[in-house]
């Protein structure tokens, strides 16, 4: 218990895969926790041993922050398979003082973090992970202070530049950014999305160039720095060429198509959830007409039911769909509050045995524990009728049986009050890694299910 601690978290410029652009080093600062920002694969990993020794040396958790274009990036790692990790006794040492924050408690934990804070940005001014990088003998007349991956692009863009390189974003080094931009005639801030260092140098009352020259908005590359810069493009720059556009879609096989094209049969509002199903928004189905997070489909429609109720009027019949692996995370929650409200909707699970959009890993659904052994699975007829959902209201039909889907929602949207449709077929890439050898073939999915749409076993 008393090891290091260290949080990874993960920002997403441009929104490759996110609904926005959230820079979580604001965590760091409202928390009063330190944070690391690595440029490349082997800080990734440098950086990661050394928070786990300054979480050590200060009692501290400590955030590890990586984004999009370093986490899909690949570059060498020295090993260094002689360092040994740090032992540390196995058991719970009781501090209830530390560990069980009552009033009386956390005010005397207030004043130890302050401590902290004052003790970590002493260290910090002189941490290797913080380090000036000079382009020549004397110092450049321009100087840029930057961190994470627009370090890489500063190198490029800027040779001339010294480079002020923050491997730690907070707590910031005071004395040595000071006496970085007081020997330069101009310092750059290139940092992506929000500007919190700059934000926090200009506090300081030091002249600095930021966002009043770089975007707040978007990933930067060595073209936003030129373009920003005003800089000549490199010469035999590469021609952007006209590309169509490749929206994602379900791969070919899903079942969750088969739910798409009967909800939109049947004209349903439908409330959707994180997943590879919130494709079903995009062509050739838009049926989805809310999202907002892993979970959130079934409290928002009872939301609309809500509002709905409230007014006079036709009422439209509303859908809530969210995957199994979704539904164990934060869905069931929403179920067990529905039934309580007496909400009136159908409540959909994809089930397709796995967690298909991030990777296909097992989840509490699925059948299979993390190492790939068997595990119990969810009886949904059981659930529904622990949280008080009538039979008749309850449904479980095979994910690959078009006619069996379309008849269930058919027969249940009409009906009243909360309604279950679990949906109940493989997912597409479960099925080729089960033929590579990646899956036991013993493993109790199809068991599972077989047993839940009562059929026979079917040529995979």
């Amino acid at each position: 218990m008393n090891a290091g601690l260290v949080v990874v978290t993960a920002d997403d410029p441009s929104m490759h895969s996110s609904q926005n652009e959230q820079d979580n080093r604001h965590y760091a600062v409202a928390a009063k926790l330190p944070m690391f920002e690595p440029s490349d694969s082997a800080e990734a990993r440098a950086f990661t041993r050394a928070a786990f020794e300054l979480s050590e040396t200060f009692d501290t958790p400590v955030f590890l922050r990586t984004t999009t274009r370093l986490s899909h990036s690949k570059g060498i790692v020295d090993a260094d398979d002689a360092a040994a990790p740090a032992k540390h006794p196995v058991g719970f040492a009781r501090d209830a003082t530390k560990y069980v924050m009552i009033p009386a408690h956390a005010r005397r934990r207030r004043v130890a973090v302050e401590r902290r804070m004052d003790a970590l940005a002493a260290a910090v001014e002189t941490h290797p992970a913080n380090r000036v990088e000079h382009a020549g003998p004397e110092p450049a007349r321009v100087g840029v202070i930057t961190s994470g991956v627009p370090y890489t692009y500063v190198k490029e863009v800027l040779p001339d530049a010294d480079v002020l390189k923050l491997g730690i974003v907070h707590p910031l080094p005071r004395t040595l950014i000071s006496e970085f931009v007081a020997n330069h005639d101009v310092t750059y801030v290139v940092e992506e999305l929000d500007p919190v260092i700059e934000t926090q140098v200009r506090s300081w009352g030091l002249d600095v160039h930021g966002k009043d020259v770089f975007p707040a908005i978007g990933e930067f590359s060595p073209e936003v720095l030129r373009a920003s810069l005003a800089l000549p493009d490199e010469a035999g720059a590469a021609t952007a060429l006209p590309v169509p556009p490749r929206p994602p879609g379900l791969c070919p096989g899903c079942p969750h198509g088969t739910v798409f094209d009967a909800l939109k049969a049947k004209g349903m509002l439908v409330s959707g959830d994180i997943g590879c199903y919130t494709l079903g928004v995009l062509p050739p189905y838009h049926v989805m007409d809310a999202m907002v997070d892993m979970g959130a489909s079934l409290t928002m429609a009872q939301g609309m039911d809500a509002v709905y109720r409230s007014h006079q009027g036709e009422r439209p019949k509303i859908a809530a769909v969210i995957g199994d692996s979704t539904f164990a995370h934060s869905g069931l929650t929403g179920l067990l509050n529905a039934v309580w409200n007496r909400a009136d909707g159908l409540f959909i699970v994809l089930d397709n045995g796995t967690t298909a959009m991030t990777g296909t890993q097992p989840n509490p659904l699925s059948g299979e524990r993390i190492g790939r052994e068997n595990s119990g699975v969810l009886s949904y007829p059981l659930l529904a009728q622990a949280v008080g959902i009538p039979a008749e209201n309850v449904a479980v039909v095979d994910g690959n049986d078009a006619a069996a889907i379309g008849a269930a929602i058919d027969d249940l949207a009409d009906r009243d009050g909360v309604r279950l449709l679990a949906v109940v077929g493989l997912c597409i890439k479960a099925k080729e890694l089960r033929k590579i050898g990646k899956y036991d073939e013993k493993r109790a999915w199809r068991e599972r299910e077989l047993a839940a749409v009562g059929s026979g076993a079917r040529d995979e």
